[in-house]
């Protein structure tokens, strides 16, 4: 039996916010480019830059900011604790799935 993805409705307050980037380290970001002009780029740069490991999940890359990447999420060896999705919506149910 498959369960369907549930996109939420709101985002989490801001205290979930907070109390989710205080704990946890590792983030995984899904659909990070290569070229530094990008949101993902950008964003997991500056992750990079406030102490957290990023692991690129990017099919086709080899590594992404000093990072090696990963074809994708089920490929990566190690524990993650967040997914960050940089991908059109239709495509996150997948992801979430995975």
């Amino acid at each position: 039996m498959s369960e369907e993805c549930q996109m939420p409705d709101s985002n989490p307050e801001d205290e979930e916010i907070k109390e989710i980037l205080e704990k946890n380290k590792v983030v995984a970001v899904v659909g990070l480019s290569p070229k530094p002009d990008r949101d993902s780029h950008r964003v997991a740069k500056y992750l990079q830059e406030h102490g957290y490991r990023i692991v690129p999940v990017r099919p086709k890359a080899k590594e992404i900011l000093g990072e090696k990447a990963y074809a994708s999420l089920k490929d990566i060896p190690f524990p993650v604790d967040v997914v960050d999705i940089f991908r059109k919506v239709d495509a996150i149910p997948g992801i979430v799935d995975e």
